[in-house]
C-alpha cells in the first residue's frame, strides 16, 4: 500500500503548481517533495506527471490516481474532524445497556433531564437482565449489578446495592412477621431468578451471628416489578434490592421485615471497554448519573 505522506506529497504538488511551491507550503526542500513523488510513481509502476524546466502536466495515470486520491485525502480530513468534535463534546449516538427493572425505575425517568443537558446526543437504551457481552454488542457503557465486575471492561463504583427483606402490611396480617430468619421457612417466599443465592439467603445479626435459609417450594420471578407487583398484592415474601422497593418502604407500602438482620449486598457499576480515550458522551452519562444516585441514594433514605 502506498504510504499516505507520498500520496498526500503527490496531490500537494499539483494543487501548488508546482514542485517549488509545494516545497514551500509544505516546509521540505523541493529535493525531499521529488523524492516522495519518485517514490510513488515507483510504487505504482507509471509515471504520474510530466516534468520539464517550465512547468509540469499529469498524464493519464496520474489524472486518474490525483482525482482519486485528492477526495481520499478529504475523507481522511473530514473523518478526522468529525472524531475531533465527538472528543470535543458528547454527540452521535450513546448506546446504553441495564437491568429491566433498575433500567425502568433509574435510568429511564432521567433521560429527559440527560437528553436536555446534552442535545447533540442520540440516546439507545436496552433494557434486559442477561448480562450481554458490551463490546460484541456494540454497547457503549452497561449498568451491572453484581460483586465482582467483568475484568476485561473498565468499571467505575456507581452506588451500593443493598437488599432488604419485605412484604406488605395486608401479608403480614394475615400470616404474622417474621422475628428471626428462620421463621421465614413458614412463610410463602418468592425469589428472583437471577439473584445471586437466590435459594438459599443468608443473613448476618448485628451481633455477629451468621444465619442461612433454604428456600424452597417458593415461587420464584425472573423480574423484579413483577415480584414488587406481587408484593404490593399480598403474595408473600420476598429479599429484593432497596433501588425497587424502597421507596414502598417510606411510604408505608412495603415493611421491612428483619431489620437487625444484613443480608445480601452488591454494587451497582458502570461498565464500558476502554479507559483510554475515553468519549465524552460516555463520560458525560457517568457524571450525570453519579452525581443524582451516589453512595448515598435517595432509595437508601429513611
Amino acid at each position: 500500500m502506498n504510504s499516505l505522506s507520498d500520496i498526500a506529497v503527490f496531490v500537494r504538488v499539483i494543487d501548488s503548481g508546482s514542485f517549488t511551491a509545494a516545497a514551500e507550503r509544505l516546509n521540505l526542500s523541493k529535493s525531499v517533495v521529488s523524492k516522495y513523488v519518485t517514490r510513488l510513481e515507483s510504487e505504482l509502476g507509471a509515471r504520474l506527471l510530466n516534468r520539464t524546466t517550465r512547468r509540469l502536466s499529469l498524464t493519464e495515470a496520474g489524472q486518474v490516481f490525483y482525482d482519486r486520491a485528492r477526495k481520499g485525502l478529504q475523507d481522511i480530513e473530514e473523518a478526522h474532524q468529525e472524531v475531533s468534535r465527538l472528543q470535543d463534546e458528547p454527540r452521535g449516538t450513546l448506546r446504553i445497556n441495564a437491568p429491566m427493572s433498575f433500567g425502568v425505575m433509574h435510568i429511564a425517568p432521567a433521560l429527559h433531564e440527560f437528553a436536555e443537558q446534552y442535545p447533540e446526543l442520540s440516546i439507545d437504551v436496552n433494557f434486559d437482565d442477561r448480562k450481554v457481552d458490551v463490546i460484541e454488542e456494540g454497547f457503549d457503557i452497561s449498568v451491572r449489578i453484581s460483586n465482582l465486575p467483568d475484568s476485561s471492561l473498565v468499571a467505575k463504583r456507581l452506588a451500593p446495592c443493598k437488599h432488604a427483606v419485605v412484604a406488605a402490611p395486608l401479608y403480614l396480617e394475615r400470616h404474622g412477621t417474621p422475628k428471626s430468619p428462620e421463621d421465614l421457612l413458614a412463610h410463602n417466599l418468592i425469589s428472583y431468578r437471577y439473584q445471586e443465592s437466590a435459594q438459599e439467603w443468608h443473613f448476618q445479626h448485628k451481633n455477629g451471628q451468621t444465619h442461612s435459609v433454604k428456600v424452597s417450594g417458593a415461587v420464584t420471578m425472573n423480574n423484579s416489578l413483577a415480584i414488587r407487583s406481587a408484593l404490593l398484592e399480598g403474595l408473600g415474601i420476598t429479599r429484593t434490592p432497596t433501588f425497587v422497593v424502597g421507596k414502598d418502604i417510606q411510604e408505608g407500602r412495603l415493611i421491612q421485615i428483619l431489620p437487625d438482620f444484613a443480608t445480601l449486598e452488591v454494587t451497582i457499576f458502570l461498565v464500558y471497554p476502554h479507559r483510554n480515550y475515553l468519549s465524552p458522551k460516555v463520560r458525560a452519562f457517568c457524571e450525570f448519573f453519579a452525581d443524582r444516585i451516589g453512595e448515598a441514594p435517595a432509595w437508601d433514605r429513611r
